[in-house]
């Protein structure tokens, strides 16, 4: 079983691995995606500064792991041999993943801070930022979660700095790889 974390700062490129990743057949899971799911259910808006707000909070109620936990839930349901798990933040994270599903790697995706931003003023979400006083909140926000500790820990580091055309052709390149092991 092919089990890939990915871990980057917001806008780093990991929705473009996710990409590459559903091409060559493999299932994805996206934190984020389960944390604004919990937001909405709660009947939330789906607001950047709400969704950190409530993440955070279910952290310090349930453990840094809680949403690991979560995933876990949704992964066992689905089934399937070939997993990316977007969106790791901290390294209780990561130990819940080993510890329920065995051998996984974690992927690092890298980018620049000025790409960074400018990626998502483009793309957008409901939740994201509008500015960058907002970023640098979400990047403090996102740091104090450890993902800095997990990113430095990273089996794989994928530097997303060059044209798009080039990240695919590293993606797609390292995950060919991993079908050859």
């Amino acid at each position: 079983m092919a089990i890939i974390l990915l871990v980057g700062m917001p806008g780093a490129g990991k929705e473009e691995f996710v990409n590459v990743a559903k091409k060559k057949g493999y299932k994805v899971i996206r934190m984020g995606d389960v944390v604004r799911e919990f937001v909405a259910s709660l009947g939330y808006p789906l607001k950047n500064e709400i969704v950190g707000r409530i993440a955070g909070e279910e952290r310090e109620k349930n453990g840094e792991e809680i949403w690991a936990k979560r995933v876990v839930e949704k992964i066992r349901k689905m089934g399937g041999d070939k997993i990316v798990i977007d969106g790791i933040r901290c390294p209780e994270e990561v130990e819940i993943y080993k510890k329920e599903l065995g051998d996984v790697i974690l992927v690092g995706i890298f980018a620049t801070q000025n790409d960074r931003y400018e990626r998502i003023i483009k793309r957008g979400r409901e939740d994201d930022v509008k500015n960058w006083d907002e970023f640098i909140a979400r990047e403090d926000r996102e740091l104090s979660w450890g993902l800095g500790n997990v990113f430095a820990r990273s089996d794989v580091m994928i530097l997303n700095t060059g044209t798009l055309e080039e990240y695919y052709r590293k993606v797609s390149d390292f995950l060919d790889s991993l079908e050859r092991k």
